[in-house]
C-alpha cells in the first residue's frame, strides 16, 4: 500500500520497518556512498545492498545527472507517466509568476525575484527574471546538507541524551520509540517557531512503560542550532554573485519551504537582503502547484495561459575526449547555461573515438562522484582520399536537466559527376543547435589548407551518416533491470490486490457477526424463535472468537464460506422482517388496482358514454377477473393474519406483485380501448357559375367589356377616362 502526504506520519508509527520516509538524500547514491553509511544509524529501517535501484518522485534543483535518471527510473517502474522532472526552484517559480497579472512586458525591464525555499531535507535559493508569459532562471545555490529534518535531528539528540541521564533509557536501541520522538520533537519545533517562552514535551508509555517529559524554549534550541543558522546566509550571497545582481535590483524576497517558519532563518533572511519578507505563497503546497501547472501546460487536455520557462544547468558540464590522434577537453555547458538546450561539436577523426562527460568542479557537487558517462561514437571511417572524416556530435541537456550525446553524424564528400557542378549541402534540421569548436586536423597537409582558409573554397556535394552511439552512464539501469523491476512491481500490485480483497473478505465477516447480534435483540427479535435466536447468537460468537485465533490469518475463500454458513441461518431471518415491512405496500398497490377496475365495471353498467363502446363480453371477463382477485386477496389477508412473524408468510411480497401485474394485464387491454371514430360526409362543392358570397349574377368572362361591373371585381380598362389610379406595391 503506496501513503502519501500527512498520512505518512502517521503510518511509520504503526509500520516503521516497511514505510521508507526521509529518501531524498539516498536518492542515486551508491550503498557504499559515505553519506549513506553515514546516516544509516539514524533511521529506523534497515537498508540493504542490491545490484542498483531508484525510487523517488521529488527534484530538487542540485540533484546530479544520476539523481535525475535514478528518478525518471523509478517513475518508469512505478507506471508514472513523466512529462518533466522540474527543480523545486522552478516550479516554486511558476507557482508564483503564472498568476501575476502586472508582470512588465516582454521588451521591458524584468522583474527580478529572490526564492528561498528551506524545506524538510535542502536547502535552496534561487533568482528569476519575470516578464509577461515567461520567467528565466539566473541563478541558483543550494546546500544539500541543511533542511529542517537537521533542526530536528538536534533536538532528538538533545532528548536521547537528557532522556538516558534521567530516565536511564537507550532510545535508539528502540526504532518505534525513536520514530515517536522524531514526530514529537518536530512538533515541538513548530510549537517554538509561535512561542518563545518553555514548552513541554510529554510521551506516554515511551519505552517500557514509562512516561517522559522534558522542556525547551527557543532561545535554547537556537543556541543549539547556531551552527545550522550560520550556514543560511552562504548561499544567499553565492546566488547573488552569480546573478550579478545588486539587492536594489530585486523587486521581492519570497519565502517557502515548511522550515522557513523558523524565526531565526526568517531573521537571517530578511537581515541579508534588508527588505521585509514576502510570504504570498503557501510554504507547503508552492512546489506541488507549479509541477501541477507545468503538467496542465504541457498536457492536451487542460487549457492553461501559456507561460514560457527558460531553465538553468546547475553546475558547468564538460567533455574530454580520447583517440589514437589526439586527447582535449572542453566545456560545454557552463553554470548558469540555459536549459534544454543543445549544442554541435565537430570532430576530424579516421576512426572511431570516446566522449567523456562530467562535473567540471567537484566541490560544488553533494553527490561524490563527478562523472557523468561516457559516449563511444563508433563505425568513424576516413574519407575515400584518406583525409579525416568531418563527425559532427550532438550534446544536449534537455527537459529533465539530463545530459546525453543524442546524436552523431559524419559527414561524407562525394564525387561529382561528369558534367555536375560541385555544391555543398546540409541535411542537418535547424534546431537550437550552436556549433562550438572544430576539434582535430583533416590530414597531414592540414597546416596547408588552414593557410589557404582565407581563399574561396570550391564547393562540394556531401552526404550524412548516422553513427551509432554506445551510452555507458554512471549508475544507469540497464533496460533488462528496468523491465525486471517493473514486473515485479506489476506482481507487488497484484499481491496487495488480493491481499486487499482477503481483508475485505476477513472484514465483512467481522461486520455480519457483529450486525446481526445487535438486530437479532433488536430490529429482529419479533422475527426469530427464541431458540433459533439462542442457537443464532452462540454461532456468531463462536464466529467471532475465530476471527482473533485461528482466522486471524485465512485465505480470502475460507471468509468467504464462513459468512455464507452464517448468512444461512441469519438470511431467513432477515427476509421476515423485509417480507413484513413490504407486505402491506404490496396489498394496498393491489386493492388500488382492484378498486380501479370495480368503478369502470360499476360506470359501463350505468352506460356512461365513456364506456359504453366497450364490448359486453370482454366487461364480462373483466368483471369475473376483478372478483377473483378480490377473493383471492381476502383470502391470503386473512391467512397471514394467523401466522406469527417468526413463522414463514403465508403469501410473500413477489407473489402480491404477481397477481397485481395478472391483472392489470388481464383488464388493462380491455377497457382502455378507445372509441371508434366516425367519419363525417364532405360538403359539396359549390358550383362556380351561381352566386358566390351573396352575389347576384355571372361573373363577366375575361376579356369581356363588362369585366369590373357591379358584384365583381373591377379591372383596368384601357380606355384612359375610366384608368384606375397607379398605386406603388411593396
Amino acid at each position: 500500500m503506496s501513503v502519501v502526504g500527512i498520512d505518512v506520519g502517521f503510518q511509520s508509527l504503526e509500520h516503521f520497518k516497511t514505510r521508507f520516509t526521509r529518501f531524498k538524500r539516498f536518492h542515486g547514491r551508491a550503498f557504499s556512498d559515505p553519506y549513506v553509511q553515514s546516516a544509516k544509524s539514524s533511521l529506523v529501517y534497515d537498508l540493504a545492498q542490491l545490484p542498483s535501484g531508484s525510487t523517488g518522485i521529488k527534484v530538487p534543483s542540485f540533484y546530479t545527472d544520476a539523481e535525475r535518471r535514478s528518478v525518471i527510473d523509478a517513475a518508469q517502474i512505478a507506471g508514472l507517466n513523466c512529462l518533466r522532472l522540474m527543480n523545486e526552484t522552478t516550479a516554486v517559480t511558476l507557482a508564483y509568476g503564472i498568476y501575476k497579472q502586472d508582470l512588465p512586458a516582454p521588451e521591458e525591464k524584468p522583474r527580478n525575484v529572490v526564492f528561498v525555499d528551506l524545506g524538510h531535507s535542502g536547502y535552496q535559493v534561487s533568482i528569476c527574471a519575470f516578464n509577461k508569459g515567461k520567467l528565466k532562471m539566473l541563478a541558483s545555490a543550494s546546500d544539500a546538507a541543511l533542511g529542517g529534518k537537521d533542526f530536528d535531528e538536534v533536538l532528538v539528540n538533545h532528548f536521547c541524551e537528557e532522556f538516558g541521564k534521567k530516565y536511564k533509557l537507550d532510545v535508539k536501541t528502540k526504532p518505534r520509540a525513536l520514530v515517536r520522538l522524531y514526530q514529537e520533537c518536530e512538533k515541538l519545533k513548530k510549537l517554538m517557531s509561535a512561542n518563545s517562552s518553555d514548552l513541554p514535551l510529554n510521551i506516554e508509555c515511551f519505552m517500557n512503560d514509562i512516561d517522559v517529559t522534558g522542556k525547551l524554549n527557543r532561545g535554547h534550541f537556537e543556541e543549539m542550532c547556531a551552527g545550522l543558522l550560520a550556514k543560511v546566509e552562504a548561499p544567499l550571497r553565492s546566488v547573488m554573485e552569480q546573478a550579478k545582481l545588486k539587492k536594489e535590483d530585486l523587486y521581492a524576497v519570497e519565502i517557502v519551504g515548511g522550515a522557513s517558519r523558523i524565526p531565526a532563518v526568517k531573521e537571517r533572511v530578511s537581515k541579508f537582503f534588508g527588505k521585509e519578507l514576502s510570504m504570498t505563497l503557501n510554504a507547503d503546497e508552492a512546489v506541488a502547484r507549479g509541477c501541477a501547472l507545468q503538467c496542465a501546460i504541457l498536457s492536451p487536455a487542460f487549457k492553461v495561459r501559456e507561460f514560457s520557462i527558460t531553465d538553468v544547468v546547475p553546475y558547468p558540464i564538460s567533455l574530454k575526449w580520447n583517440s589514437a590522434a589526439e586527447e582535449g577537453d572542453c566545456e560545454v555547458f557552463p553554470k548558469n547555461h540555459a536549459a534544454p538546450f543543445s549544442k554541435v561539436l565537430t570532430f576530424y577523426r579516421r576512426e572511431p573515438f570516446s566522449l567523456e562527460a562530467y562535473y567540471n568542479n567537484p566541490k560544488e557537487l553533494p553527490y561524490p562522484d563527478p562523472t557523468i558517462g561516457q559516449f563511444m561514437v563508433q563505425k568513424v571511417v576516413p574519407q575515400a582520399n584518406g583525409e579525416s572524416s568531418k563527425v559532427k556530435v550532438k550534446v544536449r541537456v534537455n527537459v529533465h536537466g539530463v545530459f546525453s550525446v543524442s546524436s552523431a553524424s559524419l559527414v561524407e564528400v562525394l564525387k561529382p559527376t561528369e558534367g555536375e557542378e560541385p555544391m555543398e549541402t546540409d541535411l542537418a534540421g535547424k534546431e537550437d543547435e550552436v556549433c562550438v569548436l572544430c576539434f582535430g586536423s583533416t590530414s597531414e597537409d592540414g597546416k596547408e589548407k588552414n593557410q589557404a582558409s582565407s581563399a574561396k573554397k570550391p564547393k562540394v556535394k556531401t552526404k550524412t551518416v548516422e553513427l551509432p552511439i554506445e551510452n555507458s552512464l554512471r549508475w544507469q539501469l540497464t533496460n533488462d533491470t528496468v523491465n525486471l523491476f517493473v514486473e515485479n512491481e506489476g506482481k507487488m500490485i497484484m499481491q496487495d490486490k488480493l491481499e486487499k480483497e482477503r481483508n475485505d473478505a476477513k472484514n465483512n465477516v467481522e461486520e455480519y457477526v457483529y450486525d446481526m447480534r445487535d438486530k437479532l435483540h433488536g430490529l429482529l427479535e419479533k422475527f426469530v424463535s427464541e431458540s433459533d435466536r439462542d442457537t443464532f447468537s452462540l454461532r456468531l460468537e463462536d464466529t467471532e472468537n475465530w476471527l482473533y485465533e485461528d482466522g486471524e490469518d485465512q485465505q480470502k475463500q475460507v471468509y468467504i464460506d464462513k459468512l455464507a454458513e452464517l448468512k444461512k441461518l441469519g438470511q431467513p431471518i432477515q427476509e421476515r422482517y423485509n417480507e413484513a415491512e413490504e407486505r402491506p405496500k404490496a396489498f394496498d398497490e393491489l386493492g388500488k388496482h382492484i378498486q380501479q377496475f370495480m368503478k369502470i365495471v360499476e360506470a359501463y353498467k350505468t352506460k356512461e358514454e365513456q364506456y359504453e363502446h366497450l364490448d359486453e363480453l370482454e366487461m364480462l371477463k373483466v368483471d369475473k377477473q376483478v372478483n377473483d382477485a378480490m377473493i383471492w386477496m381476502n383470502s391470503k389477508m386473512n391467512a397471514q393474519s394467523k401466522h406469527n412473524l417468526n413463522q414463514e408468510p403465508a403469501v410473500k411480497v413477489r407473489e402480491i406483485q404477481a397477481k397485481t401485474k395478472e391483472l392489470d394485464s388481464a383488464c388493462n387491454p380491455i377497457v382502455s380501448k378507445s372509441k371508434p371514430k366516425v367519419e363525417v360526409p364532405k360538403d359539396e362543392k359549390a358550383e362556380q357559375n351561381g352566386p358566390v358570397n351573396g352575389q347576384e349574377g355571372t361573373e363577366a368572362q375575361p376579356g369581356s367589356p363588362e369585366k369590373g361591373a357591379a358584384g365583381g371585381t373591377a379591372a383596368p380598362e384601357s380606355a384612359e377616362g375610366n384608368k384606375l389610379p397607379e398605386m406603388d406595391i411593396d
